[in-house]
């Protein structure tokens, strides 16, 4: 396709959403747990400092707390009480002290942390579940991000806003506040358990005894009253100990979060909690999910990273406050990127997959939980991505097939931004690729944490519009529109390349 026709394509929106070092979140800070001697951790020095100070400069103290950081942080007293709640045990008689005391306490092992001080990026963008109210032709989005801040700790982010029908994005302005979520009781799939543990290896012996003393769905006091059944046997059974914990690992892992009612969407950020994701929650990609009896739900796969290993997991939500994260297993559900399709083909359950780490792949599940690898969809084939592929979000359904926005990268390390079209009814078949790429970095865009680099984790179908929202070096965050007929015609004539 020739320069203007590409133009023709594609329209970049004036969109730049840059990372904003003002939006923190409240965390809970300890100081160093060494001994300093022989007889005090440093925690329990600083309390008796706090403890030691005259109840006036406590207030005082206190007050240019709430001064400098109550505007940053929606409820600061209730949050300085939760914290002082984490260190009262260290204590002898805590409600002895006055609510000042508490809350000074309380912000001596809190911090604030930065959420996207180093970048905001890899978006993706799905319809929100609120569509009421709206002008004719207008859609309400949702658009996941990914934050970076100290220590490059990635987190989930979200963004609103609406595209009406001349095309014309704009995003809601934010509070100027974020928050964090409370963790909440969640039900446990046996099934997902025993395929984890598999995959850890282990004496499948004592695992099989303590599987097989809970039901399918189950709650924290089934694990914990079949733990204590597993460990009064742990003198016949050496790896009892092992094994609980590689249990209790996994159900650290597997988890549910919820916002307050009352919170913007755009306030609510996901920072790591399972251990398999301590160092980061990268490129979610967000898809809504048409289930089997008709009803929707919104799904998204991002990558854990440990700090060692990278793994898939999945998150699910109906609304955008309550969040479920589950653990994936199977040799497809493996390395990054992996993308659910929007509903089942054939009855079955797909996602896109590059467990391989360089070629796009198909992957069949029976429960969405285990994934299997089904057939490899495109292999390296043109110059800009001759060092691997990848997705770049979950298929989007058209009548001519199944649309898929690929990453490839090339010479320098650049990525690019492709598409290729499956069959809707048997999707391990490649209908088209492009022979070039639809968008790649440019003398604008080509700078930043991670040069030469765009990406993208998921565009929206707003009428015959494909809006995809990219990061752009690894920093920023801009919008492109495609038309989606021109795009299909390409894909579909003279600008695609057969597989193989």
């Amino acid at each position: 396709m020739t320069a203007p026709a590409r133009q023709a394509l594609i329209r970049r929106t004036a969109h730049l959403l840059r990372p904003d070092p003002t939006r923190v979140v409240s965390k809970i800070f300890l100081p160093g747990q060494e001994l300093v001697g022989a007889e005090r951790s440093r925690s329990a020095a600083v309390l008796e400092r706090v403890l030691a100070m005259p109840e006036a400069e406590v207030v005082r103290l206190l007050a240019a707390t709430m001064a400098s950081f109550g505007p940053r942080h929606r409820n600061l007293a209730a949050m300085l009480e939760s914290r002082f709640g984490l260190v009262a045990h260290r204590l002898d008689d805590p409600g002895a002290l006055s609510p000042e005391r508490r809350q000074l306490i309380g912000a001596y092992f809190s911090q604030e942390y930065a959420i996207e001080a180093a970048a905001l990026f890899n978006p993706s963008m799905v319809p929100h579940p609120d569509q009421e109210g709206l002008a004719a032709g207008s859609t309400r989005f949702v658009m996941s991000a990914r934050g970076v801040g100290e220590g490059h700790i990635s987190s989930i982010e979200f963004r609103t806003g609406t595209i009406d029908q001349d095309d014309v994005l704009v995003f809601d302005p934010l509070s100027g506040m974020t928050m964090l979520p409370q963790t909440i009781p969640t039900t446990y799939s046996r099934a997902v358990f025993a395929q984890q543990y598999a995959e850890l290896g282990g004496d499948q012996s004592s695992a099989r005894f303590l599987l097989e003393d809970l039901p399918p769905l189950f709650v924290r006091a089934d694990l914990d009253r079949a733990v204590g059944e597993l460990r009064a046997q742990r003198l016949t059974r050496a790896s009892a100990t092992k094994t609980i914990e590689r249990f209790e690992r996994i159900a650290a892992c597997n988890y549910s979060i919820t916002f307050p009612v009352d919170s913007a969407l755009s306030e609510r950020v996901i920072l790591p909690t399972g251990p398999s994701e301590s160092n980061g929650l990268e490129d979610l990609r967000l898809v809504r999910f048409t289930e089997p009896d008709g009803g929707s739900v919104y799904l998204g796969t991002y990558t854990a990273f440990d700090g060692d290993r990278v793994v898939p997991q999945l998150l699910r939500t109906n609304d955008f406050r309550t969040f479920h994260i589950t653990q994936l297993s199977g040799p497809a559900a493996k390395n990054k990127g992996m993308a659910l399709f929007p509903r089942q083909v054939n009855g079955r359950d797909l996602a896109l997959s590059r467990w391989d780490r360089e070629d796009n792949s198909l992957a069949v599940s029976k429960d969405l939980f285990a994934w299997e690898d089904l057939a490899t969809l495109q292999t390296p084939h043109e110059p800009w991505e001759a060092v691997q592929l990848g997705n770049c979000g979950s298929p989007i359904e058209t009548p001519l097939g199944w649309l898929v926005l690929t990453h490839g990268v090339g010479p320098m390390r650049e990525y690019s931004i492709g598409a290729a079209l499956l069959d809707l009814d048997d999707p391990s078949k490649v209908l088209g690729r492009l022979r070039e790429p639809l968008i790649s970095s440019d003398a604008e865009q080509r700078d930043g944490y991670v040069p030469n680099v765009v990406y993208s984790c998921g565009g929206l179908l707003h009428g015959r519009t494909l809006v995809l929202p990219y990061g752009t070096c690894d920093v920023a965050i801009r919008i492109a529109l495609i038309d989606l007929d021109a795009l299909l015609q390409e894909l579909l004539g003279a600008g695609s390349a057969p597989e193989g």
